[in-house]
């Protein structure tokens, strides 16, 4: 006998590496994360709220999206927080699809969203990114039915760093008016790729975005969802009413109050060092997708033992498989001096 949906007990559960990631011994190049800790005022902020003696209260929220829709140029009642993400992104899929019912969800891709889809019974259509053609609009556009609830448009998308233009976004909001086009923009920083001042225009667009990649406080788990009011009131009846935590809300005021440090952080790294790397695999014939994110997906010779020769020098990467199943690594891309050492270090391993 089971007593949870059948369907539920074959499944894998998403389980990401995340064991040994030790930021003491190790680079860590291999979750897109920031490479640096976040600034004093961030920590000062959460250690004056730890000392206050409210850990025992339910979150405030206070002004935090009326902040958050300043910084992101929206009208308040067009943002809603979550708890990262990914919170975002499962409430969008439950929001929008039944079981049977369809999305499209192009890959290769973040996990997350057909994980969260094969819990909710859903039907996925995968097609697939090329390196040539980027994301497969031409292939999104045959494979909408009377059954489509969402397509997912990662932009950019992860592993490949690829770009989604605003007219193909807008294309596939036009082609499936009847189901939401979820537009991931959690490299919005680096990216500088938006289409949030159309979601009024288009309520069938919701956008999600987070305060880990850039920001620093991945483990905190902040997140905000972008889109139509209507959009947000039916979300909010979905989400529950505390599910991000206060020293998410605290941190995250800490590096509104000044986002001076962040933008010289993605300064360097999509600036300086991006093109620095992108220069050495270029010089050295190591095949790579272009990306306009934090991050480059590699294809080495042999994978594997890059891999394994970059972890001996103190480096973690990530792993990550093409849909022709050939290994690549994809590689977070940090400060400069965090670039040189990589550098260094690859130029030790790679053949010639």
């Amino acid at each position: 006998m089971t007593i949870f949906k059948s369907h539920l007990y074959d499944m894998g559960a998403y389980k990401p590496p995340l064991e040994g990631r030790d930021p003491h011994s190790y680079l860590l190049l291999d979750f897109n994360e920031r490479t640096l800790p976040v600034g004093d005022a961030v920590r000062e902020a959460l250690i004056a709220y730890i000392n206050a003696g409210r850990l025992q209260m339910y979150p405030s929220y206070g002004d935090i999206v009326e902040r958050i829709a300043a910084y992101a140029k929206v009208p308040a009642e067009q943002v809603m927080i979550t708890n990262g993400s990914d919170q975002g992104i499962d409430l969008v899929f439950r929001a929008t699809c039944a079981p049977g019912d369809e999305v499209i969800i192009p890959q290769p891709s973040f996990a997350i969203y057909e994980q969260i889809a094969k819990v909710e019974g859903q039907e996925i259509i995968s097609p697939f990114y090329t390196k040539e053609g980027g994301y497969p609009v031409k292939d999104v556009m045959v494979a909408i039915t009377d059954k489509t609830r969402l397509i997912v448009v990662s932009n950019p998308n992860n592993p490949c760093g690829t770009l989604v233009s605003r007219s193909e976004v807008l294309a596939l909001a036009k082609a499936a008016p009847e189901a939401a086009i979820l537009v991931d923009e959690c490299y919005f920083e680096y990216s500088k790729t938006t289409v949030s001042d159309l979601v009024a225009q288009y309520p069938n667009i919701v956008i999600t975005r987070t305060f880990s990649k850039t920001w620093g406080i991945p483990s905190l788990r902040l997140g905000y969802v972008v889109s139509a009011p209507a959009n947000i009131k039916a979300l909010l009846n979905v989400r529950g009413p505390y599910d991000v935590n206060q020293l998410a809300i605290v941190a995250a005021n800490a590096v509104l109050d000044d986002t001076t440090s962040v933008e010289a952080y993605v300064t360097e790294v999509m600036d300086e060092a991006k093109p620095m790397l992108e220069g050495f695999l270029d010089r050295v014939a190591i095949p790579y997708w272009r990306s306009g994110a934090n991050f480059i997906w590699m294809f080495p010779e042999d994978a594997a033992q890059v891999e394994e020769g970059l972890r001996k020098a103190g480096i973690l990467v990530r792993p990550k498989a093409d849909e022709k199943g050939r290994m690549g690594l994809r590689i977070t891309i940090g400060t400069l001096e965090q670039t040189e050492r990589l550098i260094s270090v690859l130029g030790a391993l790679l053949p010639g």
